[in-house]
């Protein structure tokens, strides 16, 4: 039987992608399959991993008893809420200026992604004042940067004087984070800058032409044509920012698998985590849905 056209391109194409769909289910769908029956039980025997039946006690005992969890995780939400728009922002204005035809702009696009080759492992924790400690010691990555690489960036005594408290709190707390801004902007500035690039010079030749102004260009032109990339690193930055392993939440799963040896429970709040954060997503495209230009949309 003779194939037709779109039937072989169908055929070459999944025959290509197959290694990466075996992948797939190998090591994503059936670890997470496992992951929810085990949320569902209580470890028995480690040896050959002998599991009871608790139903729902896992998940209960996560959100109703467990007296570390739940403050954990809202300090991962405060923490994602201040962190990822100051993320997105400062990586859309460095990539706006690497953008520009400067002296040594090759040499700070490599100094700006730098980060990511280098920024995890050892080397990150030596930078974060973290030392080789284990994972049974769940701090506070913020004030363990404090500790760190960032010591010293605070709101000047001169200054603080004259301000309310809160505000110097506010001000304190985010330049205490600078540090793992700059570190974790390296991909966004990178997809950023792709965009940036990928805006036809005749738009902005044309606006010139009407009387357009720099910065009525950038709010007609560029942010419009930008908004899928916002949308996609932010996106990013928000998964990048909950499953950091700098994360409370994560380092205390971590905890309470391979240190307490409670399976079925480290499981719980994974999936617990894991549904929050999903439907985090589907809210955000949600709500963003209507605010995002595509430029091939008719």
């Amino acid at each position: 039987m003779k194939l037709g056209l779109e039937r072989r391109k169908r055929i070459s194409g999944l025959l290509f992608i197959s290694p990466w769909l075996v992948g797939f289910a190998a090591f994503l769908v059936y670890p997470l399959i496992k992951s929810l029956y085990m949320s569902f039980r209580e470890i028995q025997a480690v040896a050959d991993l002998q599991m009871t039946f608790v139903g729902w006690d896992n998940y209960s005992k996560a959100i109703l008893k467990d007296t570390q969890f739940i403050p954990f995780f809202y300090k991962a939400i405060q923490d994602a809420i201040v962190e990822i728009p100051l993320i997105l922002v400062f990586s859309f204005f460095i990539a706006t200026l690497l953008n520009q035809e400067t002296v040594g702009r090759m040499f700070f696009r490599g100094a700006f992604f730098l980060p990511v080759l280098i920024g995890s492992g050892f080397v990150m924790q030596q930078l974060l004042g973290q030392g080789i400690g284990g994972l049974d010691a769940v701090k506070d990555p913020t004030e363990m940067m404090r500790e760190g690489v960032a010591n010293g960036l605070a709101v000047p005594e001169a200054i603080a004087m004259y301000l309310p408290n809160d505000l110097v709190k506010t001000l304190s707390d985010i330049m205490g984070r600078l540090t793992i801004i700059f570190w974790k902007t390296g991909i966004q500035i990178l997809l950023f800058l792709a965009g940036l690039q990928g805006i036809s010079d005749s738009l902005y030749e044309s606006a010139k032409c009407d009387g357009a102004t720099p910065w009525e260009m950038f709010w007609k032109i560029t942010f419009p044509l930008m908004t899928p990339l916002l949308l996609l690193n932010g996106i990013f930055t928000l998964v990048d920012s909950f499953t950091d392993m700098r994360n409370n939440v994560m380092r205390y799963i971590q905890k309470v698998a391979f240190t307490d040896i409670e399976f079925g429970y480290a499981a719980a709040l994974g999936w617990i985590y894991f549904v929050f954060v999903f439907l985090l997503i589907v809210l955000i495209f949600t709500l963003t849905r209507k605010s995002v230009f595509y430029a091939g949309d008719r």
